[in-house]
């Protein structure tokens, strides 16, 4: 749906269509017992959730970046002509505000995560944690989601179909070009011409899946070694997003302090995020020691690592949305953010598939620690070395400009003008058998 939320008028339509379809296949749940035979249709109900979680955050997503060039401090600069006369300080200028909206949107999300997560506990815990109190939990999630869909459609702005050089066009062809501009993105030509964009998706490939597999391996080290019961899971649970929130809020701030651009922020980050599983690995060194703390062998360690994570988890996913948003063609935000969520889920059954295979052929989940820490380390180079920000943001605007100079919206620029032909010639050959007739 990316090549179809770059047309204007339409991005809002689909976050809000999306998002809709989402909360009420949520919200539904409340509606099919256990006992009854619609049962089985919860499983289409959470696959008709999780799209329309998807589809609208692309859409929300690609909002980012015309939000940035139109921010406050961004404008004051392009109205003193510091865009064509300062072009450095405006771009830098433009990767702070990126920065700042996404970070501010994530400590939002988790603000709003948190205060969600415990209305559902009320229910889960006053019904004993039956189906019915289940159901009423996650139905209480899809309302609180369209709930949060009401800002949106108030205040995010419909664009219009003059917007960089759009065209008219129905929506049958904008979903066939759509389909069209998703296989061409990834020929060769394209790789080359946004090999910046490429090399970011690649370290985001590995480093989607390297947060999401600590997470997730946390969580079962935590029940299955250290024995926490499921209460003291639920305080992990939420002592990270709670880290989430200050983390977004304060690293745009030491960013600011210490003169970072986004993508050595990013690095930061990263490498901080690779400490979790570094002291997971300590324990091998302190197993018969006959030390009672250290290297994750208490809940206690568990606690402090949550806070650590967090606070580590929520800025890397603004910043990470952040750099990728600088390195994309003007005009075609969705697209390349769908391909962002794709390589975002694409991976994310790697690590999970790669931990539980280490820990039943060892017998001991802590070995998979070392393939955490090797999945946190790989993209480094990779951000360091072979991303150049500033080089990958001439090229994606390149690419915009040839793209409105030729008068298409994506690759597939002779395609879409094909097409345009060839319903000109039956409106011409209409036109002549009419003049017969």
């Amino acid at each position: 749906m990316g090549g179809v939320a770059d047309y204007p008028p339409h991005r809002k339509i689909l976050l809000l269509l999306f998002a809709s379809l989402g909360s009420f296949a949520t919200t539904s749940f409340i509606f099919l017992p256990s006992l009854s035979p619609l049962w089985p249709l919860c499983a289409l109900m959470a696959i008709i959730a999780n799209v329309g979680f998807g589809a609208s955050m692309v859409a929300l997503n690609a909002y980012l970046p015309g939000l940035a060039r139109t921010s406050p401090e961004v404008v004051a600069l392009r109205s003193n002509d510091m865009a064509d006369n300062h072009a450095e300080t405006y771009q830098k200028s433009i990767a702070r505000s990126t920065a700042h909206i996404s970070a501010q949107g994530i400590a939002i999300g988790y603000a709003g995560g948190i205060f969600v997560l415990l209305m559902c506990l009320i229910p889960v815990m006053v019904l004993g944690g039956t189906t019915w109190s289940l159901r009423v939990a996650i139905s209480i999630s899809g309302l609180w989601w369209a709930l949060g869909t009401v800002p949106s459609a108030l205040w995010l702005k419909s664009g219009n179909e003059d917007e960089l050089g759009f065209r008219r066009q129905g929506i049958g062809r904008e979903i066939v070009m759509a389909w069209k501009r998703l296989g061409d993105m990834l020929r060769p030509s394209e790789v080359k011409r946004l090999k910046n964009t490429f090399w970011f998706l690649s370290a985001w490939f590995l480093l989607s899946d390297g947060f999401t597999s600590i997470t997730s391996t946390a969580v079962l080290f935590a029940s299955t070694t250290l024995h926490m019961p499921a209460s003291s899971l639920i305080l992990v649970s939420i002592l990270s997003p709670l880290a989430g929130i200050s983390g977004s809020l304060l690293f745009p701030r030491i960013q600011k302090r210490m003169g970072w651009t986004n993508e050595r922020t990013l690095v930061w980050l990263v490498g901080g995020a690779a400490l979790v599983p570094v002291y997971g690995c300590l324990g091998f060194l302190l197993e018969g020691s006959g030390t009672s703390f250290g290297g994750l062998t208490t809940p206690g360690e568990m606690y402090g690592l949550a806070i650590l994570f967090g606070g580590i988890y929520g800025p890397f996913q603004g910043y990470a949305r952040s750099v990728f948003s600088e390195v994309i063609p003007r005009g075609e935000e969705a697209r390349w953010f769908g391909l962002y969520s794709i390589t975002d889920k694409s991976s994310s059954f790697l690590g999970p598939l790669i931990v539980g295979l280490i820990s039943d052929a060892t017998g001991n989940m802590r070995y998979a620690f070392f393939f955490l820490i090797g999945m946190m380390l790989l993209p480094i180079p990779i951000l360091l070395w072979c991303l150049d920000v500033a080089s990958g943001r001439e090229d994606a605007e390149r690419y915009a400009e040839e793209t409105e100079r030729s008068g298409g919206r994506g690759a597939l620029k002779d395609e879409e003008q094909r097409l345009v032909s060839d319903d000109n010639n039956e409106d011409v050959e209409a036109e002549a058998e009419t003049e017969r007739r």
